[in-house]
């Protein structure tokens, strides 16, 4: 936090001195065992400490709106439903307003026991971290903050080529030299998923025995489907080569929460951990952490994360959101039985479907894949593709006429994610899915739907990334754009993992999959110079 005096003097703080003091729950535990997936029910006892009970920073925003003090700082909106939120408060309830305030006030975020800060600790604790940052731009800016961090033990990184495209902004904006290792492959789906440890090892000797060892590791666990991959295999071969490793774990804040879920992965031996904590775990949207993992590097980190926060992190960050994290926190560490509920939701949707031969679930197949160690059971990904229409339809005709907003789709598939907290009506989302299968198989569509392209080769790149990024560069017709390399980073959302990067050679197949995403009504291509994607931008030659 920036230090400063405080708006408020302490001694008439709405405050005063009830700040909660929280006594340390004891050390976070080792990494587990290779391969050890699932949270022992042991862990859950030891989380929901008194300590963990608590949400300070959230009950220090209660304090003070319940002071109703009088505001004549930022934000201009007063806080006050009666003389200044009130044009909020219909949308908002009154509330949000009372509770939205800004940094360094004393008794809420100021000093080193500050409200805040002791909610950081709380969440270190209860994910198994050392250290854990409060981030309002979403698990985008822990990737940034996290590859400007590890720039600071050297240039070269190892990227799971189905990384999202924010790391990418973080490697442009660092300078660090990417090198990529390409995960496995659902050839079918066209789905990413991880990597296992000894094609991490193999890629790692590569850039070794050719003069390019690199500093540190990037991988993705879970994907957006849920597989999930030997975190603390892959962390074990990480730290043989001298690496840090940073795992992706956007889809997996819940992780750890429940026996019946994976593992944390900073108890795996995870370096940082990018935790998009509004996703599964129940926090606002925008609300994230950056986790510091207890590990050989975390000496060296702690202080160059501490760094690159400063430089990610807004001046202003948001009370709303921070205080939705420590709320999240508390709520999870105590939901043992409420997520519990969640998972049997998604497994009666998942039995469901099971026993419709429209349907077919993709995860029943995530054996054949010797980089999937384990699956979130709160992910349900749906191959939609017996009933003649592509994921795309279905996931558009399940919101326009049922309400029933799913996550994603893709040409076969569609996926349903069912947050940690959150018990959705299982009888609601199977008629629907009903009713739209059977207008699907009356009226099929016989046009194929354009596929996930391949992700390309490790070694692809034809210019350094920050180089096209930086470079001179022109926008031509998509098609006259192939044969050339981007200067820029594509990604087609959802899922977001960039399908061209800076410096990557365009091909036709990734053209007429980016154009047919941005004609969807449901996706959209982020970096395009326009909409359609009818142009591209490309290093000048």
């Amino acid at each position: 936090m920036l230090e400063q005096d405080s708006r408020i003097d302490p001694r008439h703080s709405p405050l005063g001195n009830e700040a909660p003091t929280v006594a340390p729950i004891g050390g976070a535990a080792g990494p587990a065992a290779r391969g050890t997936d699932v949270a022992p029910r042991s862990r859950q006892a030891a989380a929901a400490s008194a300590a963990q009970r608590t949400a300070p920073y959230a009950d220090a925003l209660r304090r003070f709106a319940d002071a109703r003090p009088m505001s004549l700082m930022v934000p201009g909106h007063g806080s006050d439903p009666e003389h200044g939120a009130s044009h909020l408060t219909d949308l908002l309830g009154e509330r949000v307003p009372a509770v939205d305030i800004p940094l360094m006030l004393e008794g809420i975020d100021l000093g080193e026991d500050s409200p805040l800060a002791q909610a950081q600790q709380l969440a270190a604790e209860a994910w198994g971290a050392r250290r854990t940052w409060f981030l309002t731009n979403g698990a985008s800016q822990a990737n940034r903050t996290a590859a400007i961090a590890v720039r600071g033990l050297g240039e070269r990184i190892l990227v799971q080529r189905s990384m999202h495209s924010s790391l990418t902004d973080g490697v442009l904006l660092s300078g660090l030299v990417p090198a990529f290792v390409r995960p496995g492959i659902d050839a079918h789906h066209g789905i990413a998923h991880g990597l296992t440890p000894a094609v991490l090892d193999a890629a790692l000797t590569r850039e070794a025995e050719a003069g390019r060892a690199v500093s540190s590791v990037y991988v993705v666990s879970p994907s957006y489907f849920g597989s999930t991959a030997d975190v603390a295999g892959l962390a074990e071969v990480a730290h043989a080569h001298d690496a840090a490793i940073i795992v992706d774990g956007a889809w997996g804040a819940h992780f750890g929460f429940h026996a019946d879920l994976p593992e944390s992965p900073a108890r795996l031996g995870a370096d940082l951990v990018v935790s998009s904590t509004h996703k599964l775990a129940g926090s606002l949207t925008q609300s994230a952490m950056l986790h510091l993992g207890e590990g050989p590097f975390a000496d060296r980190l702690e202080p160059l994360v501490a760094r690159a926060y400063s430089m990610t992190a807004s001046t202003s960050m948001s009370s709303l959101l921070m205080g939705s994290l420590d709320e999240a926190r508390r709520a999870l560490v105590q939901g043992e039985a409420r997520i519990g509920e969640a998972i049997r939701a998604a497994d009666e949707i998942r039995d469901r479907l099971r026993a419709d031969d429209r349907f077919a679930i993709i995860s029943d197949g995530f054996d054949a894949f010797p980089d999937i160690v384990a699956t979130d059971r709160l992910r349900v990904p749906i191959d939609v593709s017996r009933i003649g229409r592509s994921g795309h339809w279905v996931r558009g005709r399940m919101s326009a006429e049922h309400g029933i907003y799913l996550e994603m789709s893709t040409a076969t598939s569609v996926v349903a994610v069912i947050g940690a907290l959150n018990v959705p009506d299982v009888e609601r989302v199977i008629s629907a899915l009903d009713e739209v299968a059977t207008a699907a198989i009356a009226d099929p569509d016989t046009a194929a739907a354009a596929g996930f392209p391949e992700l390309p080769e490790p070694g692809a790149l034809r210019v350094l990334p920050r180089d096209a990024y930086f470079g001179e560069s022109e926008v031509v017709p998509a098609a006259e754009a192939v044969g050339r390399i981007s200067a820029d980073t594509l990604a087609a959302y959802p899922p977001g993992i960039p399908n061209l990067l800076p410096g990557e050679e365009v091909t036709a197949e990734t053209v007429a999959f980016l154009q047919a995403v941005a004609a969807s009504p449901t996706g959209y291509v982020r970096g395009a110079v326009d909409t359609a994607v009818s142009g591209i931008r490309v290093v000048r030659s």
